[in-house]
């Protein structure tokens, strides 16, 4: 059975200390419910912060390095998919996540997010950031979902993934 991918996509240098503290947490939740982690998988910042709440909880943690040497992988990135594509590795990020979660925001975290929603994914945005957070929501409509913290965050997650679970339940009864 395949397992939840839930993607956080964040700063790494630009990265504020309570974007940290909520990647950390977000880290922990994300593991603690039995879900995979999936970052940018880098030393610093959000993605950092991210594995080592996962790690802390025994959780699984999936790093796409944006570069092809593993000198910038967060210490506690599990599987580390090497790709050598820069920020064009951020489409890789979306689109094997599940969920995407938006700690804090750069210019990177923002092009993950624009492409999250052209891929039709659910994005929540959890940044203090009030301009982004009204463009996003403009922009996703029903895709972007909007958390003040970490475990409201993981609620929206559940909820996602919930009403998921019941439209594929519902087309594959509708199917036979």
């Amino acid at each position: 059975m395949r397992k939840t991918i839930i993607g956080v996509m964040g700063p790494a240098d630009a990265a504020t200390n309570k974007d940290i503290e909520n990647a950390f947490t977000l880290g922990k939740l994300i593991a603690s419910n039995g879900w995979v982690l999936l970052s940018g998988g880098g030393h610093s910042g959000v993605m950092d912060a991210v594995n080592h709440g996962a790690k802390s909880e025994n959780g699984l943690t999936v790093g796409i390095l944006w570069a092809q040497d593993y000198n910038e992988m967060s210490s506690s990135v599990d599987i580390a998919i090497n790709t050598g594509l820069g920020s064009a590795r951020n489409n890789i990020n979306v689109l094997s996540s599940d969920v995407v979660i938006a700690c804090g925001l750069a210019a990177g975290t923002a092009s993950e997010i624009c492409l999250a929603l052209k891929a039709k994914k659910p994005v929540i945005i959890l940044n203090d950031n009030e301009l982004s957070k009204a463009f996003f929501a403009d922009l996703g409509k029903e895709l972007t979902h909007i958390a003040k913290n970490a475990n409201e965050a993981i609620e929206q997650v559940k909820a996602i993934l919930a009403l998921s679970t019941n439209k594929e339940l519902a087309a594959t009864t509708e199917s036979k």
